[in-house]
């Protein structure tokens, strides 16, 4: 797996939207599923 390194207020932005015991692999999942959700609305809108 690729590293990636983050600034300290990124990861605070993170720790923000981090639910419970969310592990910031399940975070960076969802936050990908709603922009690609989003991207496909976009997408349809202009069909």
């Amino acid at each position: 797996m690729p590293q990636v390194e983050l600034d300290e207020e990124t990861i605070e932005r993170l720790d923000a939207l981090r639910i419970e015991d969310e592990s910031y692999d399940e975070l960076i999942i969802e936050l990908i599923n709603i922009y690609e959700s989003s991207e496909r609305t976009l997408f349809h809108a202009g069909d």
